[in-house]
């Protein structure tokens, strides 16, 4: 069996309680075999019997190895673009004065169901490959934009697809309680019907890994929102919520009591709502190219988040409408300049948390028996990841022991 080190190389681990910031280990080895992390440790310490057994060393030159990247917030796949709507915002319109106006979710739900499965999945590849070049070896990717059974459904095949033909994993999340289509105008309960109907459909067919619900005054209340969470339970999926992005709906507390992997955006979130989330161990998804592209002002609660022991992810939200970002490193900067996240949390929060908020427990941190996701950069410190606007330094990236 091949046994691969890499050698001359500073390694972050980003393990929980490690002595050193960011679980630093300077003049490190890193051992895989079998796609899995055997040891780590510094480079003078690899034990007698692994390094007589190494089939290949890579001599990394110096570079710094993170986990891989994880984006565990995304609306990749989507047809059509909404640049008008950002001229208007730019006028003075908010995001929720277009959405009434027939605009923003609705405007790419009818994109999306205009275009083939082959189209979406060319425009989402392109998205994909911008985040695959910074590092990213996992990430999440919800539905949203079909609003209706047959699209839905091609949404989340060209998901599961990309997963196949890249090389990334890809986790499916069902978010059919995404907004009201219009041929249910007046009719939002029955549409939340609908996608009770749709789930164990979509689920059946292996399309789907979580469910997700926008629980919002533009969007669905908590009773809704509610009815679709216990079709998840009853098929065994871990839900999670966009909750209090433009209001506090309660909507954390509520997903906590169903034991949510994350409650995601925040910026609204209450006492209350934070210590449900701390007790249920539900992780907050930070996502601050949204705060920056709607322009908000009302900052996630980050000190309550922490004074509670939330952990904190951070993510791309990348989506056509209120996030065309596809920049993880972006999203680095972006939490410790507008969140005041430190360095180090920042990248803990696209690597360990963000795992947690994927309920993934096999990745996320450098150590024994995780899976082999990581990547090299041309860095001399972790926080230069975060400090850099616009900058690349990424190397080289491994998943599962495989040089991409």
């Amino acid at each position: 069996m091949t046994l691969q080190v890499w050698t001359h190389c500073d390694i972050a681990t980003l393990q929980a309680g490690h002595a050193a910031p960011y679980g630093l280990i300077k003049d490190a080895a890193l051992a895989v075999e079998a796609g899995q992390i055997t040891w780590a440790g510094t480079r003078n310490e690899l034990p007698a019997d692994l390094a007589a057994r190494v089939t290949h060393e890579h001599d990394t030159g110096g570079a710094l190895i993170t986990p891989g990247l994880i984006d565990c917030h995304t609306h990749l796949v989507y047809g059509g673009d909404r640049a008008h709507e950002f001229e208007l915002r730019l006028q003075g319109a908010s995001y929720e004065d277009i959405a009434r106006a027939g605009g923003g979710i609705a405007s790419t739900v009818k994109a999306t169901r205009a275009a083939s499965e082959a189209e979406l999945s060319a425009q989402s590849l392109k998205r994909l490959r911008a985040l695959l070049a910074e590092g990213v070896t996992t990430l999440e990717i919800k539905s949203g934009y079909g609003l209706a059974l047959e699209h839905e459904r091609k949404a989340l095949r060209v998901a599961r697809e990309l997963g196949r033909i890249q090389p990334v994993e890809v986790r499916t999340t069902f978010l059919g309680a995404h907004a009201l289509p219009p041929e249910y105008t007046g009719r939002q309960d029955a549409y939340v019907d609908e996608v009770v109907r749709m789930l164990p459909l979509l689920h059946a067919e292996g399309l789907v890994d979580a469910v997700d619900a926008f629980c919002e005054r533009i969007a669905f209340s908590t009773a809704q929102t509610e009815r679709v969470f216990q079709a998840a339970q009853a098929l065994g999926l871990r839900v999670k919520l966009h909750a209090e992005q433009l209001s506090d709906s309660s909507g954390a507390q509520l997903a906590a009591r169903y034991g949510a992997l994350s409650c995601d955006h925040l910026e609204w979130l209450s006492e209350e709502g934070a210590a449900a989330m701390a007790k249920a161990g539900s992780v907050a998804v930070l996502l601050p190219g949204a705060f920056y592209f709607l322009r908000e002002t009302k900052l996630p609660p980050v000190a309550l988040l922490r004074q509670h022991g939330v952990v904190m992810a951070i993510s791309t939200d990348c989506n056509p409408g209120s996030s065309p970002c596809t920049s993880l490193l972006l999203m680095l900067n972006m939490a410790c300049t507008l969140f005041r996240l430190t360095p180090e949390e920042a990248l803990a929060g696209v690597t360990r948390h963000a795992a947690k908020a994927l309920g993934l427990s096999d990745r996320g941190v450098l150590a024994p028996g995780m899976r082999a996701d990581f990547v090299l950069w041309d860095v001399g410190h972790p926080a230069q990841l975060a400090c850099a606007i616009g900058a690349n330094p990424r190397l080289q990236t491994v998943i599962e022991g495989e040089l991409v």
